[in-house]
């Protein structure tokens, strides 16, 4: 569903313009922010107790649920607040209001989502998890040939998230009843207790992720928002892969957090693992980045160059965390989640001081860089870490084979693009297969290890 979001994102992006969607992704990201704040790890603890103990639903739920309710209207007033503190008003902070009910109503939807994952109906869940997108998908495509406004693709998300999670509260009052709301304070007193920790974490993540496109908007212009909102979508979508394998390292690490040879045994593994296809990707969009814009006909040649500018930069922190990110995971499962997160909070306040210093002068491209130095330190940390205090042998030898395979594989598709005049697609599939020849010349590729992390996957599953 993501690659098919994006394709619709990019047409929306195309036909309301760059001024229109560059507010719309500013005010979308400052409530994406408190949006997944307010759930405050309510979802993943609810899943947890509500497998682990059948009688939770009864005994803690009716007052969970009016909690989640509750906590929703609460981040929604906080929405507003800080978008009035930023500066927003009338019209914009009408909009801001709409695209924070809307993702606080899907977050809602996530929540009640769980009640069917901790009972294993996972088709219906997998199901639900994809019908907000089809439903606005089709609300997008009826309004095209009426002309597509902000205001219009604003309210056609409110409607499918307000739809989705009538849809869903209906579904779990199906299957388990109706839940009679009971306030307890102790039991949500307890929960809160328990699930807070982990929504601070969740908030500083999500700063780090979102603050950027904010800033563009409020210190250089909608349009510079706009920009980056483009490369942007396109790096969420490629590091998908990486958050799609990580549950499984972090998992694997987790059980061997007492044995450090079988640590460096996953590092090692999941070092080629989540690099690898990376290289290829990143290397794709240096030298052909541009393609990646072919639905945005209504824009210049200057605003291509400009996105495809982002985009590069962009893409070199994809570079940086396709190195690092499995070292983030090994951190993360073990007993260093703390000093990751000091780490991440660190590079937020670096990140919004050269924001503050940059955005206003150099615009988009001046964000995409501020997140890869940011993104390079971090990762820095993340390697000293796992070797200092993790004890856990760093794969230097293979870092070193990686990376040349990156720096020859760029070599020829300089060498393709400037001795050879190909189309466009015959281009990278040579240079794709240029990459395997030389990630099998280089040992990269570890087929016997991978059937034997797969075979204890699934015994670590059963």
């Amino acid at each position: 569903m993501k690659p098919s979001w994006v394709v619709v994102e990019n047409l929306v992006q195309d036909r309301i313009g760059h001024v229109a969607f560059g507010t719309y992704t500013a005010l979308s990201s400052l409530a994406i922010i408190l949006a997944t704040f307010s759930d405050i790890g309510l979802t993943h603890y609810t899943v947890k107790r509500i497998a682990g103990e059948p009688e939770y639903l009864a005994t803690y739920f009716p007052t969970i649920l009016p909690l989640r309710g509750a906590l929703n209207v609460v981040a929604l007033l906080v929405l507003l607040g800080v978008g009035w503190v930023v500066g927003y008003r009338g019209l914009q902070l009408g909009m801001l209001a709409v695209i924070g009910g809307a993702l606080l109503l899907t977050q809602y939807g996530q929540f009640l989502r769980g009640t069917l994952q901790a009972h294993q109906r996972f088709n219906i869940d997998a199901l639900l998890s994809v019908l907000e997108k089809v439903l606005l998908l089709g609300l997008v495509l009826l309004l095209l040939p009426m002309g597509l406004s902000l205001q219009g693709y604003i309210w056609a998300r409110f409607a499918t998230a307000a739809f989705a999670a009538v849809l869903l509260y209906g579904l779990m009052v199906r299957f388990f009843g109706r839940v009679r709301y009971r306030w307890q304070w102790t039991h949500a007193r307890q929960t809160l207790l328990e699930t807070l920790p982990f929504a601070l974490i969740t908030l500083l993540y999500g700063a780090n992720e979102r603050v950027d496109m904010v800033m563009l908007e409020r210190l250089a212009s909608p349009t510079e928002a706009s920009y980056y909102a483009g490369a942007y979508r396109w790096v969420d979508a490629v590091m998908m892969y990486v958050w799609t394998i990580m549950p499984l390292f972090f998992a694997r690490f987790a059980a061997a957090s007492h044995n450090r040879a079988e640590q460096r045994n996953l590092l090692w593994f999941g070092q080629r693992v989540v690099t690898l296809p990376l290289l290829l990707a990143c290397a794709f969009v240096l030298f052909r980045g541009e393609l990646l814009f072919w639905q945005f006909t209504h824009s210049t040649s200057v605003e291509i160059d400009r996105m495809t500018l982002c985009l590069k930069i962009l893409f070199l922190n994809v570079l940086v965390q396709a190195f690092f990110s499995v070292y983030s995971s090994l951190l993360n499962s073990t007993h260093y989640v703390q000093t990751v997160s000091w780490l991440v909070a660190l590079s937020l306040g670096l990140n919004v001081v050269l924001n503050v210093l940059l955005l206003p002068s150099y615009g988009a491209a001046a964000a995409a860089f501020n997140t890869l130095l940011c993104a390079a330190l971090v990762s820095v940390g993340y390697v000293w870490l796992v070797h200092y205090r993790a004890q856990v042998a760093v794969p230097w030898n293979l870092l070193a084979r990686l990376l040349t395979a990156f720096v020859l594989l760029c070599a020829g598709w300089y060498g393709l693009q400037h001795l050879f005049v190909l189309p466009w697609l015959v281009e990278c599939v040579a240079a794709t297969i240029g990459f395997c020849v030389l990630s099998v010349g280089l040992g990269l590729i570890p087929l016997a290890e991978v059937k034997l992390f797969l075979q204890r996957s699934t015994n670590l599953k059963s």
